[in-house]
């Protein structure tokens, strides 16, 4: 006979194939019907429930250990780019750049390695345990297939038996298709009766080793990430140190400043201008003087006077009124002799006022830079821009990192009463000035 299509499966087989396929609906519809009996198995019947049972859970964690390993990822993910922000905002003059850079590129790494191990000890364990099952699925539904075809045989067999007029050719054949029915579904029905309560039993060591591997390998995930954590932390604490010193804006600044903004900066009394005005003779500066007769008095000099208890004036009003006869040869031009005591006093004057007129104990002062809510009753209740007159600790082993004690100037001014409006607040809210 010619063979149909490329698999080359022959029209008689073809028949063979439909007619099984007759022979198994018909037997089914009467088994329905209750017209057949139904070869059952109670033992096996449970055996497949369990075994859809096991495919369900398994399925149900495989889903669930992916989703698992895609936040792993994500979070992975979030990690890198949280560690790009940090190394890009870390200037290269900071504390612990070094090391900040080293722990952020091992923290990535750890995040790889720990996701790569558990596709390895985990998923891929799991797809291995879920890869057996389709064969014993299919299995399982062969034997259904069988059954029904021994069911067939053996209701053709006792009909031909129970006929009134026996036909032993046709008895004997239908004898033989039970003989061969009945080996085919017993030989299969025997290998699943052993393997399906096996792999039943073997679910627990499963769970067992798959949970123990995830739980181990996140302990030491965690314990390594926990010290590359704390290495990061020290890392910043070096910048808040460095920050809390002043390192970090004076490096800054120094940067930033030019030759004349530092002479500017210094203080009348010590600035190389004011000390070459004070205490070099006229005769090194680069001008021709007139003689000392033709020099106007100031009212000034004569007037005025530094107050008794600023030694730094007196030493100066001394050295002026002292000199007379360096002065007769050689002077300062008349603009200078004129307003060097007026702004030597107006210097003083004003060291004077911020050394009488401050806290005892006074240190510095520092500006807030946000608002801050007491939280407690020794605590300023601060607002931005509010100038805080920081004092020192009565006693030093009091104070708490992080935090000053200070009053705020607009309530020194106001009553001068430390003790009623001192407190305590955070250093980080504000800025020295």
């Amino acid at each position: 006979m010619a063979e149909l299509g490329k698999g080359g499966v022959s029209a008689g087989k073809l028949a063979i194939n439909v007619q099984k396929k007759f022979t198994r609906a018909q037997e089914k519809v009467l088994q329905k019907l209750g017209k057949a009996d139904e070869t059952k198995d109670e033992q096996f019947e449970q055996c497949v429930q369990n075994f859809n049972k096991q495919l369900g859970e398994g399925t149900k964690l495989q889903k669930d250990l992916r989703a698992y390993l895609n936040a792993v990822k994500a979070m992975q993910d979030a990690s890198k780019k949280m560690s790009e922000f940090l190394h890009d905002v870390y200037e290269q003059e900071w504390e612990g750049k070094t090391e900040m850079s080293t722990v952020t590129e091992n923290i990535d790494l750890l995040w790889a390695d720990y996701h790569q191990k558990l596709v390895d000890q985990a998923l891929l364990t799991m797809d291995t345990y879920l890869g057996q099952f389709p064969d014993i699925k299919s299995r399982i539904a062969k034997r259904g297939r069988k059954l029904v075809d021994y069911d067939s045989a053996r209701h053709h067999f006792e009909y031909l038996q129970h006929a009134k007029k026996k036909d032993e050719t046709k008895i004997a054949k239908a004898e033989e298709e039970l003989t061969k029915a009945q080996k085919v579904f017993e030989e299969i029905n025997f290998d699943l009766q052993e393997e399906l309560p096996s792999l039943w039993n073997s679910r627990v060591g499963f769970y067992v080793n798959t949970f123990q591997s995830i739980a181990g390998l996140e302990e030491n995930f965690h314990k390594e990430m926990s010290k590359l954590n704390q290495n990061l932390n020290n890392a910043v604490l070096k910048l808040e140190q460095q920050q809390a010193s002043g390192n970090v804006s004076e490096e800054k600044e120094s940067s930033n400043v030019g030759p004349q903004e530092v002479a500017t900066s210094s203080s009348p009394l010590t600035s190389p201008e004011a000390k070459n005005i004070n205490h070099e003779p006229a005769s090194s500066l680069p001008v021709e003087l007139p003689p000392f007769g033709e020099i106007p008095k100031s009212p000034s000099q004569t007037s005025e006077s530094a107050p008794d208890n600023s030694e730094p004036v007196q030493t100066t009003t001394g050295t002026l009124e002292d000199d007379t006869s360096a002065v007769a040869t050689s002077s300062l031009p008349a603009v200078v002799a004129e307003t060097l005591p007026v702004t030597t006093t107006a210097t003083v004057n004003d060291s004077t006022c911020d050394v009488t007129d401050v806290p005892p104990g006074f240190l510095y002062k520092v500006q807030v830079q946000h608002d801050y809510n007491a939280a407690d009753s020794d605590e300023l209740l601060l607002k931005a821009g509010d100038v805080v007159l920081v004092v020192e600790y009565e006693n030093p082993d009091e104070q708490d990192e992080g935090w000053l004690m200070g009053i705020k100037e607009s309530d020194w001014i106001q009553d001068k009463d430390f003790s009623k409006h001192r407190g305590v607040f955070p250093e980080n809210f504000t800025e020295r000035i």
